[in-house]
């Protein structure tokens, strides 16, 4: 099966894609500099990289990379610098996520597309009317106003909710909300939840990466996993952390 993923260079991107490879899959990955990529040549799928900046592609570029594709993976997300925080593109993944549905949709594909947004549990799910304290809501507000990677992760999520929403008959959707991202080098065991469990600003735990590309992959494998979290925005959690 083929899988198309955007930001496949980043610490979770291409932990994404050394899991799907490692179970079988095709992956089409997108990156800006393969040369610093790793070398996933003995694992048992094929990977096919695209090295570009993923909004420099054009319409068709991106419909023929999404071609054939059972799911599209987004780990896009902002370098933590000055010009990767401040400077443009400001809505990098929005923007990814809106022209591949268009991708997508143009491929007219013979069954559903599956779209995985990795987001952040700063993201509140408004499905689930998750409980924000006044203090927490003027936060989250000051961060959309002032970081753009906040407004473009809040944009992105919502752009699935309302744009593509629960009954498209091409794309479904999840978007994947970590906690506090930590490096690990194994898979641990990790908890996924509906709702936000604790407080992202106040209580926060951690997500190990690894589990994070672990689900996700998990998520494009197995239809009946997909199943409970399609439409929605499962947050994940190391156990015990």
């Amino acid at each position: 099966m083929k899988i198309l993923v955007a930001g496949a260079s980043g610490a979770t991107g291409r932990l994404l894609v050394k899991d799907l490879l490692q179970r079988g899959h095709d992956v089409t990955a997108i990156i800006r500099t393969p040369e610093k990529f790793p070398d996933y040549s003995s694992l048992p799928g094929n990977l096919f990289i695209v090295k570009a900046e993923v909004l420099d592609l054009t319409d068709s570029e991106m419909a023929e990379h999404a071609r054939d594709c059972i799911a599209v993976a987004s780990c896009l997300g902002h370098n933590i610098s000055f010009r990767g925080l401040f400077g443009h593109p400001r809505l990098l993944v929005t923007g990814a996520i809106r022209r591949f549905s268009g991708a997508v949709r143009s491929n007219a594909p013979g069954k559903p597309v599956k779209f995985l947004l990795m987001n952040t549990v700063a993201n509140r799910n408004r499905d689930q009317h998750e409980k924000v304290s006044p203090v927490e809501r003027f936060i989250m507000c000051m961060l959309y106003i002032f970081l753009p990677p906040h407004r473009d992760n809040v944009r992105a999520g919502e752009f699935l909710r309302n744009n593509i929403g629960q009954n498209d008959p091409v794309i479904q959707w999840a978007a994947i909300r970590p906690d506090t991202l930590i490096d690990e080098d194994t898979v641990t065991e990790y908890e996924v939840f509906p709702k936000v469990q604790k407080s992202p600003l106040f209580d926060s735990r951690e997500t190990s990466r690894i589990n994070v590309a672990h689900f996700m992959a998990d998520l494009i494998s197995d239809d009946t996993l997909w199943e409970n979290w399609n439409g929605k925005m499962p947050v994940i959690y190391n156990r015990g952390k």
